[in-house]
């Protein structure tokens, strides 16, 4: 499948205003008033599901995200755009769909089409934001090296040469096994996870974190100048790793499986075959998973999520230490979901399921109303740059797509009609998905290799396809009306 794309612009500009419903802290600075601008403080986890506390997870331990969500307005339905990390990372960062950026796998630089555009740590950069970066942001070897005053990565890639992948649009049919080991070559109970040494210090989340705390030291001497900061985890990301204690945390026979566990992947009765790839591409590929090694497997995950937790513990306890959150936007969130299990599936790639493409999503504001509330609309992390454009009282550059979310951040159940899209490319099928509140529609190639309709408040872990239920013709129809409403290219 050719990557190239058409640009196409839909001309939205958002306001700079800030409404006068914002904290005050906030309103200030969006007038005439010299106040600074407040700070943004990106907080960026990789292929982590909602697989948190508060978002309702019995028995996983995340206190520290739990105290931020309790602060925040947690969005409850947040969906990325692509259940990979380079075209979703590409889409939230630079404002465009997978359909217009042309990146629908790991290999590709949105910029080698779109050298025009401007990324979003870059446009604050240019509106007088110190900008820094430390972890994953953009995808490994894909930085927007000229967006950060400090932590840019040079590219790892050399025109159509780059290799710095995990997942292609093209996979091969038997992908190699993941063999990772504990620290010092010793193989792990399963070969599936990681258990580091000591508490993790020497990990690159535990690093990357303390070089955060170091740049929000260096920005809280410079008070007139406001500051864009993003720590990336890699965790949980495949293999999950974290120290023994973190596995301690956790009783393997407690773990829960899915309603819809499979030793391996398997389309379920009535599901066209590209809706569930026939090998994975992350963990337990071309073997079948028991129950005893699922078990371990999520208790590694979640694991690698307690992991997390801890090193957002210390970044936040840092920005109190500072005195800085007063006046930071603190925007925790993950470039896609994952599969543990469900459908025979241990990975994210090439699935329009909702367990793949919905993600944690808060929103911290300094002040804010909605702080401690819970928002149950749909929304997309492309919002993302129009929301930060916003509240910042910058405007956003002409023909970014999303919308922002200052609505719902005054009223989280304030009217929003507004659906969530998600892509994928899959050998030479384009799948497209569409979600609204109630139904969740995708088709492979306008529907000539398949569709599923699912009624997700009544199904919500997908089990039923209703695509050929004729009680659900006219739904069908509404449902493949908005999807050709996605932007960019559709086959």
């Amino acid at each position: 499948m050719s990557h190239s794309t058409r640009r196409k612009f839909l001309g939205q500009v958002a306001g700079a205003a800030i409404a006068t419903s914002l904290p005050k802290v906030l309103q200030a600075q969006a007038g005439s008033a010299p106040a600074r601008k407040p700070n943004i403080l990106l907080i960026w986890s990789d292929d982590m599901r909602p697989e948190l506390g508060c978002y309702g997870v019995s028995g996983i331990k995340t206190p520290n995200i739990d105290a931020l969500a309790a602060r925040s307005l947690r969005f409850n339905r947040a969906y990325v755009q692509y259940p990979l990390c380079n075209p979703s990372r590409s889409s939230i960062l630079t404002g465009h769909y997978p359909t217009q950026t042309g990146v629908l796998d790991n290999r590709e630089w949105w910029g080698r089409e779109h050298p025009d555009w401007k990324t979003l740590p870059r446009w604050f950069r240019e509106h007088g934001y110190t900008t820094m970066r430390n972890g994953k942001i953009f995808h490994d070897g894909i930085d927007d090296t000229n967006a950060w005053v400090e932590g840019g990565e040079a590219h790892r890639y050399a025109d159509d040469d780059y290799e710095g992948i995990d997942v292609v649009a093209n996979p091969p049919t038997a992908p190699a096994e993941a063999t990772s080991t504990r620290q010092g070559g010793q193989p792990s109970p399963n070969p599936q996870y990681v258990v580091l040494p000591q508490e993790g210090e020497t990990y690159g989340d535990y690093q990357h974190i303390s070089n955060v705390i170091d740049m929000l030291g260096e920005c809280q001497k410079a008070p007139d100048k406001p500051f864009f900061v993003a720590c990336g985890f890699t965790n949980p990301h495949s293999p999950p790793r974290a120290p023994e204690s973190c596995y301690d945390e956790y009783d393997v026979s407690k773990i829960p499986l899915p309603e819809d566990f499979y030793p391996h992947p398997t389309v379920p009765a009535g599901f066209p075959a590209l809706s569930v790839p026939p090998v994975n591409t992350d963990l337990f590929v071309n073997r079948d998973a028991s129950e005893q090694e699922a078990r371990e497997v999520k208790r590694a995950y979640w694991a690698a999520i307690s992991f997390v937790d801890r090193e957002v513990g210390r970044v936040l306890k840092a920005l109190d230490d500072l005195k800085l959150r007063d006046n930071t936007i603190i925007i925790f969130c993950a470039d896609h979901g994952y599969h543990l299990g469900e459908k025979g599936r241990w990975s994210k790639a090439y699935s329009l399921f909702d367990v793949a493409v919905r993600v944690p999503f808060l929103i911290s504001m300094p002040g804010g109303m909605a702080n401690g509330k819970v928002c149950e609309r749909n929304v997309e992390l492309i919002n993302m740059y129009q929301t930060c454009c916003d509240l910042c009282g910058i405007p956003a550059p002409a023909g970014i797509e999303g919308t922002s979310l200052r609505p719902l951040l005054n009223d989280p159940s304030a009217k929003w009609d507004r659906p969530a899209y998600s892509v994928v490319a899959y050998r030479d099928a384009l799948g497209r998905s569409v979600r609204t509140e109630k139904w969740r529609y995708s088709q492979w190639v306008e529907g000539e290799r398949g569709e599923v309709l699912f009624d997700v408040q009544n199904d919500p872990h997908e089990l039923k396809n209703l695509a050929t239920d004729p009680a659900h013709a006219a739904t069908l129809v509404e449902m493949k009306a908005l999807l050709k409403n996605l932007p960019g290219r559709t086959r």
